[in-house]
């Protein structure tokens, strides 16, 4: 298990894993509008993460409840998921704790 910044739980290398490939898998997916080099991903429409380095807490809260033009996945992803998917994007982007 892994601690990523701003989490009240700790991410093991599956929910690493599992959360990167939501970053590309969901729709819309997150890499068709962000920058996150540990995806592959070179979006031009929001932030880059790399740049950014939001930290899981941050990133769940945008999950949940969208955020600008950002929609909601609450009702795309189960909570599990989402969790997966902050703390992937928090590990790659190299959020502070």
């Amino acid at each position: 298990m892994a601690l990523v910044a701003g989490v009240g739980w700790a991410a093991d290398a599956t929910e690493i894993a599992r959360g990167k490939e939501l970053f590309g898998k969901i729709q819309p997916s997150c890499a068709v509008c962000h920058t996150l080099q540990a995806a592959g991903a070179e979006g031009q429409v929001g932030p880059v993460l790399d740049e950014l380095k939001p930290n899981a807490d941050r990133v769940l809260r945008a999950l949940k409840a969208g955020i600008g033009v950002m929609p909601s996945y609450a009702d795309k992803l189960s909570d599990k998921d989402m969790r997966a998917l902050a703390s992937f994007v928090a590990k790659a982007s190299g959020a502070a704790p």
